[in-house]
């Protein structure tokens, strides 16, 4: 007999339930709960590029501008297989969550091209780039929609934005519109420590975390899912901090090491492989479906959304899961975890040390500031320490999980934001 396939719920339906049960424990405003169920904008355009063979390639990219009540859009804009305006308008959702909570001038957005970067020449990474940078046209701006890198795309990614903007505009304007994206390469006006600020985020979320409990991180062992930007800075900071780190997850191999695996061992086996853990020598490779019930205090889903599931989430024996990607648990593999009495610390926190930087970043351009990496680490420590406390305090005076209780500070301050300002008739 034919096994079913159990269908994945999609991100976005994922992002609407949590909305919406959240809604539903604030009793929001019913006219603005039906302006934050949708997106303000969302922008598709199809470009030909030409290829390095002479053929011509037609792409399509999109961007999803969700919400601005607190100020410019801003988010991320990658680069995948997964990449479509349901996937985008989850993660532009999710940015106005995060923007929000984080207490930034900023609102939602996200994007993205439909494409598997590793099949394209980085000659042709970069036409594709500028010639969708050119396509968006007007709907991107510093102080109106803000870029910034996100899964597979980096700083070279968001100097090939920045150059092609600039491009368009009066030469006499382009001094002052450094600000365009974020996450750009230091010597174009980038941000000291940008790079590893979303994995100090998540760890500075699991030190916090443990404080509450009277606990450290020093002897915890930990997994990670994706050994991407974010994957491998978090693992970085807490292997710093004493935690070991067991066990590592891509697409294309699972890894396990009860020892401990050598962080820049694996880091430099990644380097030719375009990123890829496969084939590294000093762990033992392990079955997919196995990966997140290994025994461990601590898991980090760092890859890409839906990835616990109410398939594998029953086998789950950590305590704490911290939310390096959007949305990697879906509602009922959250509903199983929390049950079983597993924290979840949810994304629009935990790897919120992103996007704090990132404003971080547009705040030194516009005024013509330079930051040293001490200074951004510490500035971005304090905020993310500012942001913990507030939730904490709402999970044990609401008695919510933090996820709900991250919710409702973050859609407050924007309900607020449109009962002072009003509805434009």
């Amino acid at each position: 007999m034919e096994k079913t396939q159990v269908k994945k719920q999609s991100m976005h339906a994922t992002v609407l339930n949590q909305f919406n049960k959240t809604a539903a424990i604030m009793h929001l405003n019913e006219n603005i709960r039906k302006i934050l169920c949708i997106s303000n904008n969302e922008i598709t355009v199809n470009f030909p590029v030409k290829m390095d063979d002479g053929n011509v390639e037609i792409f399509t990219g999109y961007r999803v501008q969700h919400n601005n009540a607190l100020g410019p859009y801003k988010g991320g804009l990658r680069y995948h297989n997964t990449v479509d305006v349901d996937a985008a308008r989850a993660l532009a959702m999710w940015m106005t969550w995060k923007t929000s909570l984080a207490g930034l001038p900023f609102g939602g957005a996200k994007g993205g091209i439909e494409i598997d970067p590793r099949d394209y020449s980085i000659s042709e990474l970069e036409r594709i780039t500028r010639r969708f940078t050119y396509a968006l046209g007007e709907n991107i701006g510093p102080d109106h929609d803000i870029p910034a890198p996100d899964v597979n795309t980096n700083a070279q990614t968001m100097a090939w934005i920045a150059d092609t903007y600039m491009s368009t505009i009066p030469s006499s304007e382009r001094s002052q519109n450094k600000h365009i994206v974020t996450g750009k390469p230091i010597g174009i006006g980038g941000l000291e420590g940008r790079d590893r600020a979303t994995g100090f985020g998540v760890y500075i979320s699991a030190k916090l975390f443990l404080d509450t409990k009277g606990e450290r991180l020093d002897g915890k062992t930990f997994i990670v899912q994706g050994f991407g930007n974010v994957g491998y800075w978090a693992a970085y900071f807490m292997i710093q901090d004493g935690a070991k780190f067991i066990g590592v997850q891509d697409a294309h191999a699972s890894l396990y090491k009860e020892e401990g695996i050598n962080i820049e061992a694996l880091a430099e086996h990644c380097k030719p492989r375009k990123g890829s853990i496969e084939g590294f020598p000093e762990a033992v490779n392990i079955d997919a479906t196995d990966f997140f019930n290994i025994n461990c205090d601590i898991i980090i889903p760092a890859a890409l959304g839906n990835q616990i599931t109410a398939e594998n989430a029953p086998r789950i024996t950590a305590s704490l899961i911290l939310e390096g990607a959007n949305g990697p648990i879906d509602q009922e593999g959250e509903e199983i975890l929390l049950e079983n009495g597993i924290t979840i610390i949810p994304d629009i926190y935990c790897n919120s040390g992103g996007v704090i930087a990132s404003y971080f970043e547009w705040l030194q351009n516009k005024n013509g500031e330079l930051w040293s990496r001490k200074t951004v680490l510490k500035k971005l420590e304090k905020k993310l320490t500012e942001n913990f406390k507030n939730i904490h305090n709402e999970v044990n005076n609401s008695d919510l999980d933090w996820r709900s209780a991250a919710y409702l500070i973050a859609i407050s301050r924007i309900e607020t934001a449109y009962e002072q300002r009003g509805i434009f008739p």
